[in-house]
């Protein structure tokens, strides 16, 4: 595994990541007719994938994509379409200010591995110009 296929693979995680962040916030203040029906945020879990040559050589995987334990808000809302009988809808569980800072830092790591295959590179091609 080069550091290419290292930092390949963490970006591959942090657009999962951002992409989860994404449908999250699209879905922000959200509602629906009950709280089994209502959105709740997702979140990726990350798991280290270890190389099969060297065991100093690990990058990160998306090891499954989870629903999170926030629980939708009832709110009352008697004249919309989706209330129940009591006249409550369920508003999605997403914590918007949360989602933003979650996007921010995916958005921060997957520039800072940019960086890292910009640096190989750079010194990839300062090597072969020695040859010259």
């Amino acid at each position: 595994m080069s550091i290419f296929d290292v930092s390949g693979k963490a970006m591959s995680a942090q657009m999962v990541r951002l992409n989860a962040t994404a449908s999250n916030l699209a879905n922000a203040g959200t509602v629906a007719g009950s709280a089994e029906t209502a959105y709740r945020s997702r979140r990726p879990i990350f798991a280290a994938a270890l190389d099969q040559a060297s065991s100093a050589r690990a990058t990160v995987e998306v090891e499954r994509v989870v629903t999170t334990d926030l629980e939708p808000t009832r709110r009352l809302e008697p004249g919309h379409p989706l209330a129940d009988k009591d006249g409550y809808v369920w508003e999605a569980a997403v914590d918007s200010n949360a989602e933003l800072v979650d996007m921010m830092e995916a958005a921060r790591q997957y520039q800072n591995n940019v960086e890292v295959l910009r640096t190989a590179k750079g010194l990839m091609m300062s090597t072969l110009r020695l040859g010259q």
